[in-house]
């Protein structure tokens, strides 16, 4: 007999994985370590007119134009600083390179089944379809993301417009 499950209890159900874990605040989340390139200090980047205010700008990583989307600005986080814990996550992400600026990266965690709980219903700091689960390690709790559903196609289309005009400006 089949039942029917959500896509959130499916995903649980096929994890077994490594997280990065990074922080934004005083929350921890954690994405898929196959998604990462890899961790820079933050840099200054070029802005490009007309973009959202989470999307910082531009960076060239080895000859790449990688966007950069400040994640504590895309989740409304007050007292947003930049200083020596701050890093990019570089990621790839749908065929693209994209950098995500977070507060910090404290280490890697490998989480069985077991141990990732399905997403609650709500959320305050962000809608629960980008969230794969939660991460329960001891006393530690994690916020799984799916990077991928995170940054929304709408907003992949304005990474591609970005890579277009940055591309063009290079030239």
């Amino acid at each position: 007999m089949m039942s029917m499950t959500s896509d959130n209890q499916m995903a649980v159900e096929n994890l077994g994985q490594e997280y990065l874990i990074f922080a934004l605040g005083n929350e921890e989340y954690g994405i898929e370590i196959l998604k990462v390139q890899e961790i820079r200090g933050y840099d200054r980047v070029t802005r490009i007119a007309n973009t959202p205010e989470f999307i910082k700008g531009v960076t060239n990583l080895r000859g790449i134009i990688v966007p950069i989307v400040d994640l504590r600005v895309k989740f409304a986080q007050e007292n947003i600083r930049y200083d020596n814990n701050t890093v990019v996550i570089v990621l790839n992400v749908n065929q693209r390179v994209v950098g995500i600026v977070v507060d910090g990266v404290s280490d890697v965690l490998s989480l069985t089944a077991e141990q990732v709980k399905p997403a609650p219903e709500f959320s305050v700091t962000l809608s629960t379809e980008y969230l794969v689960g939660l991460g329960a390690i001891d006393e530690r709790m994690v916020i799984l993301v799916d990077i991928e559903k995170l940054l929304s196609s709408e907003e992949m289309e304005l990474v591609d417009k970005i890579h277009g005009d940055a591309s063009a400006l290079a030239l």
